[in-house]
């Protein structure tokens, strides 16, 4: 998982009025929250928002805070974006313990071309992402699912998928990830011919 560092204000004030003042400066408000921890109110830029959540990790990335609440180390839990510019409005941190178990929801990554689809079937992706368990330390930035031997009919389960050291899957074990639809094209040329 990728370990990114963010630059926050600690703010007295809130409320709309307030909230609505950062954001025409660029600022998006948030709070730092977690177990044992009183919520304390921050802010921070749209521009070192968008570069502390960037790549595959996302919401996911481990965040180092500075420049207020020093080496704490926290994830995106929620964030509000404006619904036509798209720019971040509020943003929720959760802070987190390196050594603590946390859940987390992170992407299914297709691997390969199936043999189903080769022969005309069409791939179905009923769950693009997963619930997890693990460290922080240990998520992985996507789950891979390796389709290749995936004939027509058939599906792969969570409980077939290959997991990364350390991490449990929270959902259930007969769920299909992933799975292949529709008839052999042996068989379409088969019935066409009989006909």
């Amino acid at each position: 998982m990728q370990r990114k560092e963010l630059a926050i204000e600690l703010r007295n004030k809130t409320g709309k009025g307030i909230s609505r003042q950062l954001r025409l400066q660029g600022k998006v408000p948030g709070v730092v929250y977690g177990k044992g921890f009183e919520p304390v109110t921050v802010t921070t830029t749209a521009k070192e928002l968008s570069a502390a959540i960037s790549g595959e990790g996302g919401h996911n990335n481990l965040i180092t805070l500075k420049g207020g609440l020093d080496g704490t180390v926290v994830i995106v839990t929620d964030l509000t974006r404006d619904p036509i510019k798209g720019t971040p409005k509020h943003v929720d941190f959760h802070k987190i313990s390196l050594t603590d178990k946390i859940h987390v929801t992170v992407k299914i990554n297709v691997v390969g071309t199936s043999k189903g689809v080769k022969d005309g079937g069409l791939l179905d992706l009923p769950m693009h992402e997963v619930k997890i368990e693990c460290l922080p330390t240990q998520i992985p930035e996507h789950i891979d699912v390796d389709v290749a031997e995936l004939t027509i009919g058939h599906s792969i389960h969570i409980s077939e998928l290959v997991l990364p050291t350390g991490v449990k899957v929270l959902e259930n074990p007969k769920a299909s990830v992933v799975s292949v639809l529709g008839r052999a094209k042996e068989e379409t040329a088969a019935e066409a011919a009989a006909e």
